[in-house]
């Protein structure tokens, strides 16, 4: 009875092992037919606490006007920019404003006449000084033309030796003094700095 009641049990066993798909065996034969499920790492659910509505509608309410607040507040200072500490004017300086400002001076008509005509006058004299470089330029390109027709009617050599770049000059190194001398037994810093620049929250 007892093996009979065993052999059940097994058959039993046995049956329902086969239906499981993700089964893995613990033996090396597959003639045996003990399985066993995956391993399921779960822990229980935690039991949620029951709040009064009121009080989560009362909370929502205090983050909706907390947010909006902070908009409020962005808003308003949108347009404000981040003062620069270098360019602001001491406060020394705006209080002596007024000695440091120059009266305003009014020149005559005949001043401002003269100084119109040579401001002409000087125009007149760049633009002349720019043409006569420009013509200076293009004659002396223009007599290097010619010459290297002419060495090219002598000797094709002599002409390929002429327009051949003198790479000599492009690798020009030149040592001199430096603006700042060295400064003995100094030890450069690693890299380490304090960052003192102020920062601002809107």
């Amino acid at each position: 009875m007892f093996q009979l009641s065993l052999l059940r049990q097994f058959a039993r066993l046995s049956i329902y092992s086969a239906s499981i798909v993700n089964a893995r065996t613990i033996c090396t034969t597959s003639v045996v037919q003990f399985k066993m499920t995956e391993p399921l790492c779960a822990e229980p659910m935690k039991k949620k606490k029951k709040m009064d509505p009121a009080i989560i509608r009362a909370r929502e309410e205090r983050r909706r006007k907390k947010l909006e607040k902070q908009i409020r507040r962005l808003q308003k200072n949108e347009r404000q920019l981040k003062p620069i500490d270098e360019i602001e004017v001491p406060l020394n300086l705006l209080d002596e404003i007024g000695k440091r400002k120059r009266p305003t001076v009014s020149h005559s008509a005949e001043v401002l006449e003269a100084r119109a005509l040579l401001q002409k006058e000087w125009t007149r004299y760049k633009r002349n000084e720019y043409i006569n470089n420009v013509a200076q330029v293009d004659r002396i390109m223009a007599a290097q033309r010619r010459a290297l027709e002419k060495l090219y009617e002598e000797s094709e050599e002599l002409y390929d030796e002429a327009v051949m770049p003198d790479l000599s000059l492009i690798p020009f190194t030149i040592n001199g003094p430096v603006a700042t001398p060295p400064i003995k037994n100094y030890e450069s810093p690693d890299g380490d700095y304090i960052d003192v620049s102020k920062k601002w929250e809107n």
